[in-house]
């Protein structure tokens, strides 16, 4: 991609952005939108105040709505949203300040470098290849400021993923003491239930059972109906005297056969997955199963419209394959526009319905709640991305280089996939500038439903009382895309740094947009207390080690195995750490450890004392 395609890329984002950003600040404030740009605030019954006059200061654009954004404190944020939309937006946090660190790296340290040697390419090669590593020499020694700049990039998100999960983990222990006297937190989800021998019914032998071994602690039990029959279903919600010994049931075997009385903590009410109650769970293994051929299969034919964007991307390899191609140059900077903007347009329009189709399938695989689905969507939806946005386009790039080319030699194979990381920089920057330029206006401008209201009002929905666009917060759609983000950024961070002040804005405005979403349109319909944090840390250090495995491909192709070595011995560093924090930090999010659960057992029975009096 030519540096003209790049700046036809930006500007085209750039312009949309201002363009849909000012449409936004005069639509919000026309109280005919309330409805879709205020949902939240409204079915809170919050006031909402209007300019009804018709002034020019009603249509003209503003921005006032960033700096009260800005304005935000976490603490409001984890008042009013609670503290799994806190995770998002300090994601967001974490990724401003790191990509700001490795930006003032990749600018003052590594482009100098790149682009202050003797050209190693070949003439043919395009001229932002001189902004990359591949611009480097073999065997220089100015190979080793990129080894410094990439352990300095390692260690930086290291430590800042360790400070956040820290500070997410204090934040976790008081959200769950605030919660104490919820009745969730007091009653367990029982499946598998078998019949009563004696009387061949699920409800008695709930009681039998709970009632024999845990003769002190059961309190009482409610069984699960069939929604279309009233039939006895093998699951029940069984209540506990205090949260200690919900903990305590939730947390051991009842049973020598495991397949039988399993047990969880409940999830609260509105979070219940009511339709997955109904399935047996040892139908869960067969569906999950089938889940995860169905998504190998979406992936598979996901690859031809990947493909088919890289292909674009690369024109002149493209007017070699398909020379009616070339008829485009006839038109003066048409080529710049589709090779810079159209492709990662193109993407991102597919990749659009892949939440969607993600969360479908979560919803198969047998997920009792919707946090768990939602969780669940969210893995595969980034493991998706990683899969055919990353590599496949990366994969995708280097065989329509190698058309031609004999891989007799498979030693050669890692070298020219090595370099072709590289080769694809410049369709990752567009990609990231029209996911933050254009994307996070879309989101908060909402065409969608603005175009769906004004269908409704101008025909069958004429003079009826509007409806309220309320819809929970997308936790399976924002948090892959970041991720998906912070793994482009991170792998490229010492071989690309150009692409550093890309992601900065891109982490810039989907902060402010997010937290505009999440206190006027967005409801919380179920919180977790953190849950998605350990999900959000597990995607960073995947990147990291992909970053570093990619780089120990870089020095091998630059000829430097001293350096190659020395990756190596950071490589292990980051796995041994992923591991520590999966046993310092991970069972806390799953599991309630007894000092907590003492504690607020005591504190409940304080409270309920004190009411007495």
């Amino acid at each position: 991609m030519s540096p003209e395609s790049l700046l036809a890329s930006a500007g085209i984002n750039i312009g949309l952005a201002i363009v849909i950003l000012c449409l936004y600040s005069v639509f919000r404030k026309q109280h005919s939108n309330a409805n879709i740009y205020y949902p939240r605030r409204l079915s809170l019954n919050h006031p909402i105040s209007f300019d009804r006059s018709f002034t020019l200061r009603r249509f003209l654009p503003s921005f006032d709505w960033i700096s009260e954004a800005v304005r935000v404190s976490e603490d409001q944020i984890l008042t009013t949203c609670g503290l799994d939309a806190l995770v998002v937006i300090r994601f967001f946090k974490f990724g401003m300040k790191f990509f700001a660190v490795c930006s003032v790296v990749g600018l003052m340290v590594l482009l100098p470098v790149n682009c202050s040697v003797s050209s190693d390419l070949s003439p043919t090669s395009r001229s932002m290849d001189t902004l990359t590593i591949s611009n480097v020499p073999k065997g220089s020694n100015r190979l080793w400021v990129h080894f410094s700049s990439l352990c300095f990039i390692s260690f930086t998100g290291i430590y800042l993923l360790h400070q956040e999960y820290k500070i997410v983990l204090v934040k976790r222990v008081q959200q769950l003491r605030n919660r104490r006297n919820q009745p969730s937190q007091l009653t367990v989800l029982v499946r598998q239930v078998p019949l009563c021998d004696e009387h061949k019914t699920f409800s008695c032998n709930v009681d039998h059972f709970f009632s024999k071994y845990h003769p002190h602690a059961y309190h009482s039990y409610q069984i699960l109906y069939g929604e279309n029959h009233l039939e006895e279903l093998p699951v029940a919600f069984v209540t506990f005297r205090s949260r200690w010994d919900a903990s305590l049931a939730s947390q051991t075997q009842q049973h020598p056969n495991p397949l039988l009385w399993i047990s969880q903590m409940a999830p609260e009410p509105r979070d219940v997955f009511w339709k997955n109650l109904a399935v047996p769970y040892k139908h869960v293994i067969i569906y999950r199963f089938a889940v995860l051929i169905a998504e190998i299969i979406f992936s598979i034919f996901f690859a031809i419209p990947v493909s088919a964007v890289q292909g674009i991307a690369q024109f002149e390899k493209l007017k070699k394959w398909f020379p009616p191609a070339m008829a485009v140059q006839l038109i003066p900077g048409l080529s710049s526009v589709i090779t810079g903007y159209l492709p990662s347009v193109i993407l991102s329009g597919f990749l659009y319905v892949v939440p969607f189709v993600m969360k479908g399938m979560a919803g198969v695989a047998g997920c009792v709640s919707i946090s768990e689905q939602e969780q669940k969507a969210s893995n595969m939806v980034f493991y998706f991305l990683m899969a055919n946005v990353f590599f496949m386009s990366v994969l995708s790039g280097s065989l329509l280089d190698q058309i031609g080319k004999s891989f007799n030699n498979p030693r050669d194979v890692p070298s020219r996939l090595a370099g072709a990381v590289s080769a694809r920089a410049d369709f990752f920057i567009t990609y990231v500038l029209t996911s933050a330029l254009a994307g996070f206006p879309l989101e908060i401008l909402q065409p969608g439903l603005l175009t769906w209201e004004t269908m409704k009002l101008h025909t069958w929905a004429r003079g009826r009382k509007k409806s309220n666009y309320l819809s929970s917060f997308p936790y399976h759609r924002v948090i892959p895309f970041v991720s998906l983000f912070v793994l482009i950024g991170i792998v490229y961070a010492v071989i690309a740094p150009l692409l550093l002040p890309f992601l900065v804005v891109y982490f810039l405005l989907g902060y402010v947009v997010y937290i505009n979403q999440l206190l006027d349109v967005y409801e919380t319909t179920y919180e977790t207390c953190g849950q998605y944090w350990p999900h959000l840390h597990h995607h960073v250090v995947v990147a990291i080690i992909i970053m570093q495995i990619t780089m120990i491909g870089f020095f091998g192709l630059k000829l430097k195995p001293a350096a190659s070595i020395a990756t190596l011995l950071l490589l292990v560093a980051t796995v041994a750490y992923n591991e520590y924090c999966k046993i310092r930090f991970l069972p806390t999010f799953y599991k309630c450890s007894v000092q907590i659960v003492t504690n607020l057992t005591k504190m409940t029975r304080v409270t309920f004392i004190v009411k007495e009096k």
